[in-house]
């Protein structure tokens, strides 16, 4: 079957390892289903694997993809969850739980088999396409918001770096639960198509804001975490996921966390319970991923570059 795989290992160049081709098709096993894949989106995580972060030089080659809709062996229009061993189906009783691409072979593919407990039927009303863009990003976004966050309609959230999959996401799925959403970037045109999306404001990055918010999502990390923390009312809660332009801030802002008693809470990915009600969510409510553009399979290759040079607004779907 075709995929786009990661071959190699390369920290710094991390495309050279990305090959396109033939892989074999996945085998059964007891306990997991197949799935024929219709389409997949693009998370950083997959570039990430491409640095040999979760992965070493010992699985490749390694389809990568983490996140996929399609029909499962039963003919079911499904959703796949792609959190491996949450709860133990399908794996060894000692088996941590990972991401797809970390242990098994990923999405990005005709076909992947999980195990049967890892799909969810996919709502009529959300195209393959949409789909597809829900079970990383944008169940991400739906934790940090609604499960670590704490966050209640009419409070304020600030979302930093308008653009990413995940700061897209909290902006729409705030919007439309009632949240008053305020986001950044250092782009003019990504800051008029968060108002677009619903956020009240948006500014510059690190640009004042008019009121300190009760939570801040966080997934820039080194360069945005300063202003998240000195955006924050006292007893906020900054919700952090990921750190795209580093781990290490140039001020801790240590003193703010603990003087106003800010609340700090770390967040991954999300359950399946959380990922059955963010697909009941979009269904009922109309919301529907940001889709920055789809391809075929076969320029993965292309969609990776354009991620990697973050040249893009939402989620990049491929399709088979």
């Amino acid at each position: 079957m075709f995929a786009a795989y990661a071959a190699r290992i390369d920290r710094d160049q991390p495309l050279n390892g990305l090959e396109l081709g033939e892989r074999p098709a996945p085998d059964v096993r007891p306990g997991w289903t197949t799935v024929n894949v219709k389409a997949a989106s693009l998370n950083h995580h997959d570039l990430w694997s491409l640095r040999g972060v979760g992965i070493s030089e010992e699985t490749l080659p390694m389809i990568l993809g983490c996140d996929a809709a399609g029909v499962d062996a039963d003919g079911n229009d499904v959703v796949v969850h792609s959190v491996i061993g949450q709860t133990g189906h399908g794996v060894g009783p000692r088996e941590k739980p990972s991401i797809l691409t970390e242990r098994y072979q990923g999405t990005f593919a005709e076909q992947v088999t999980v195990p049967a407990w890892n799909v969810l039927p996919k709502p009529k009303e959300l195209s393959f396409e949409e789909a597809a863009c829900l079970p990383t990003a944008w169940l991400t976004a739906y934790r940090m918001l609604f499960t670590n966050g704490g966050v209640r309609p009419g409070d304020s959230v600030l979302v930093q770096g308008a653009g990413g999959g995940v700061a897209t996401a909290a902006i729409v799925l705030g919007a439309a639960a009632g949240l008053r959403i305020f986001a950044t970037s250092r782009d003019e045109a990504k800051r008029k198509r968060a108002l677009e999306l619903g956020a009240e404001a948006a500014f510059a990055t690190g640009e004042r804001l008019p009121v300190r918010v009760d939570a801040v999502i966080e997934t820039v990390g080194a360069a945005t975490w300063s202003h998240s923390v000195k955006s924050l009312r006292p007893g906020g809660t900054l919700v952090i996921s990921g750190a795209t332009s580093g781990y290490h801030p140039e001020r801790t802002e240590l003193n703010r966390i603990f003087f106003l008693e800010l609340k700090v809470v770390g967040s991954t990915m999300g359950s399946k319970e959380e990922l059955a009600s963010l697909l009941s969510f979009c269904a009922a409510k109309g919301v529907r991923p940001v889709i920055d553009s789809t391809l075929p399979l076969d320029r993965a290759r292309e969609a990776f570059t354009r991620m990697a040079e973050g040249d893009l607004f939402g989620k990049i779907v491929l399709t088979v």
